[in-house]
């Protein structure tokens, strides 16, 4: 059986995206066969792409981590999945197909109240606010959050469910339009880097107090100015690496600037087991399905045009989410 897929022979810019056809066997055990309804945009496929990540199983390989679809087949030894099932995941690479045959280990059954393109726009993203706002830091009503990129589709989520928390968010963006976003996403302040001096502003918001935490999904950017945003034995929380990875970090400067904790956090390790995946992800599905927060799908793009879907997100023309549709 024939299936579109995006594969990579090459790391590189958005040209090396290249839309081929793969031929698709019968699952194995432990397996199913999952055909995608949407799939997932976000900024570690460019970390793939770029070789900033590296694939497991080296070249070639399909890019992409999130995606929702329907089982089609299941292999030997798998519980809880049948044919005709929705279901969705967050961190499996390989998610750049329109069919794919997978571990059945990621994959999480959809809430009807979860649409297709919703779940694949939030698992990875939605999953990550997760655990950055309850088990990296655990965000309580009073604290003082400092959201980097809040505009993107991890920073609305982070906005939204933070501000539900009962915590005062500080959003960073670059641009008016993407203020006015991070406004309505729960931001009580909103700082345009691009015209403003982020670390004065911050200052100035919390008349010297600074920050409880900052979530920063940026990178080199935003550091070393995020440190100066952070309260003394606050957090600096680096979850990803928009403008490049943070280079010369100084564990010297947490002591200079008062005894500050700084993690590097991923998905991966937060869902590593079976009950810590249904954890994060029924928390998810609660705060989206309640209405609590929203996932916008601001942009679609067809399978075949990943490559410009991924200029965009990088060239920053992207707000919210992002599907791809094979």
């Amino acid at each position: 059986m024939m299936a579109s897929a995006i594969r990579i022979h090459e790391i590189g810019g958005p040209e090396v995206l290249t839309l081929e056809e793969i031929t698709l066997g019968a699952p194995g055990p432990g397996e199913v066969k999952l055909r995608h309804t949407a799939i997932g945009l976000n900024f570690i496929d460019t970390y793939f792409r770029s070789g900033l990540y590296k694939a497991p199983n080296g070249l070639p390989f399909i890019p992409g981590n999130e995606a929702a679809g329907v089982v089609t087949e299941i292999g030997e030894g798998v519980a809880g999945l049948k044919p005709g099932d929705r279901v969705a995941y967050g961190s499996a690479l390989g998610a750049y197909c329109s069919e794919r045959i997978m571990s059945a280990a990621p994959l999480v059954r959809l809430p009807d109240s979860i649409a297709d393109e919703t779940a694949a726009a939030m698992m990875l993203k939605g999953m990550t606010a997760r655990y950055l706002l309850r088990q990296t830091y655990k965000v309580a009503a009073g604290d003082t959050l400092l959201v980097h990129a809040a505009a993107g589709g991890v920073g609305q989520i982070l906005c939204q469910w933070a501000a539900h928390l009962g915590a005062t968010v500080i959003g960073t963006v670059g641009s008016a339009a993407k203020a006015e976003i991070a406004k309505a996403c729960g931001a009580a302040y909103v700082i345009n880097y691009s015209e403003e001096d982020f670390v004065a502003r911050v200052r100035e918001i919390t008349e010297g107090a600074l920050c409880d935490v900052v979530y920063d999904g940026v990178g080199q950017a935003t550091y070393p100015a995020s440190l100066d945003c952070i309260k003394p034995r606050g957090l600096f929380a680096s979850f990803g690496n928009a403008s490049g990875a943070i280079k010369d970090f100084s564990l010297l400067a947490l002591s200079q600037k008062g005894s500050l904790y700084a993690t590097r956090p991923t998905l991966v390790t937060h869902i590593a087991t079976r009950e810590d995946l249904l954890a994060n992800a029924d928390d998810l599905f609660e705060v989206v399905g309640s209405g609590v927060v929203k996932i916008p799908v601001n942009q679609r793009y067809r399978l075949a045009d990943a490559a410009e879907a991924h200029r965009d997100l990088e060239s920053r023309r992207t707000t919210g989410s992002t599907v791809l549709i094979p």
